[in-house]
């Protein structure tokens, strides 16, 4: 735990960079400028302007100037790792189009919902490889939407060649956040992904202190164990509702609110080195749905010893406070740039955003 302490500030330190317009992506293309500033990580890479979780998104983001991408994992049925949000895949790849997959569809009950659709675990790696990726949310990214069909469901292990690759292009180190999805879910059907995960680590040269890659989860149990198996830094999720799926299934009546107190962020830092809260645990919305006071949570996290990340920044008006929404267009892009400098104000150390390149130029004031 000691060892992984020391290492957060080095993979915290983050680039102050400049922006300037790119007419032909709508993004920003941006050059690094210097080592300071909190760290922008691009949530599931640049699902702004490329459908979330393909290697396009990763690229894109990396190429706007961030060093760290999101990587959600889920498991196949052949024990591979891919990059999907959900194990549910009817809303983020072309699978309902595919009659010969028609008879997986089927309802599962995953944290205590019940979800029908089809499912990463009851495929083959080789059979979601004859898949294409699609727009999760249309209605507020259309413009993602002439990307459907490119590009298929990468594999972690294709996200860490990506991400050595344009290291090596771009000459900086580049990393990623892996997050463990649904860890009691997938422990249960016996097909848990922390040992893969740790398994790619180790192949990959990635198991050691100062490797760039930092372990998410909403859950607790899987994050105390991996604590004990990997020597990269720990990121412990939080929701603004609810409470962690294995609390739940053992009958643990602890909540999210429970874990943000400040015993409760005192026990996250003997195992963890971040957190990483929803946004509004640090500034709730007020009943219009505008930004209210700051809560105490950064400076009690840091009083525990934790570094702080917050999801998710999203430039789209459906996503903004009401008093920072351009228009009643949800696609529509509102005042980013006011939200992110309110969360930096309260001394975040880094946050998650969809759009990189707007989140970058928060940062650096430019």
């Amino acid at each position: 735990m000691k060892m992984r302490k020391r290492m957060v500030v080095a993979l915290l330190s983050g680039l102050a960079l400049v922006g300037v317009a790119s007419p032909s992506s709508g993004a920003v293309e941006v050059t690094r400028s210097g080592d300071s500033g909190p760290v922008v990580v691009g949530h599931r890479g640049a699902p702004g302007y490329r459908p979330e979780h393909t290697l396009a998104s990763y690229e894109l983001a990396f190429r706007q100037g961030v060093n760290w991408v999101d990587v959600d994992l889920v498991p196949t049925k052949d024990g591979q790792l891919v990059a999907r949000h959900e194990n549910e895949i009817g809303g983020t790849t072309d699978v309902a189009r595919h009659p010969e997959f028609a008879s997986r569809k089927t309802t599962k009950v995953i944290d205590g919902v019940s979800l029908t659709g089809w499912f990463t675990e009851d495929f083959t790696l080789a059979e979601l490889k004859t898949l294409r990726a699609t727009e999760r949310i249309p209605d507020v990214r259309p413009h993602n939407t002439i990307y459907n069909g490119r590009w298929q469901i990468a594999t972690y292990q294709e996200v860490l060649d990506l991400t050595r690759r344009l290291g090596r292009e771009l000459h900086r180190t580049l990393g990623t956040y892996p997050e463990v999805k649904h860890s009691t879910y997938f422990s249960s059907i016996g097909n848990p992904t922390e040992p893969k995960l740790v398994a790619l680590l180790n192949r990959n040269g990635l198991n050691r202190p100062n490797a760039p890659v930092v372990i998410q989860s909403f859950e607790v149990s899987n994050l105390k164990a991996l604590s004990k198996q990997v020597r990269v830094p720990l990121l412990q999720l939080t929701s603004a509702t609810g409470a962690p799926a294995d609390f739940v299934a053992k009958g643990d009546k602890r909540t999210y609110a429970d874990l943000v107190t400040p015993a409760g962020l005192k026990e996250i830092s003997t195992y963890a080195d971040y957190l990483g809260p929803d946004k509004n645990q640090i500034i709730p919305r007020d009943a219009a749905g505008n930004l209210a006071a700051p809560t105490t949570l950064v400076r009690d996290a840091h009083h525990a010893g934790l570094k702080v990340a917050p999801y998710t920044f999203r430039n789209e008006n459906s996503f903004l406070p009401a008093n920072l929404r351009s228009s009643a267009d949800p696609a529509e892009w509102g005042d980013i740039f006011a939200e992110e400098s309110a969360f930096l104000a309260t001394g975040i150390d880094g946050f998650f955003a969809d759009q990189p390149d707007t989140a970058l130029l928060a940062v650096s004031g430019a």
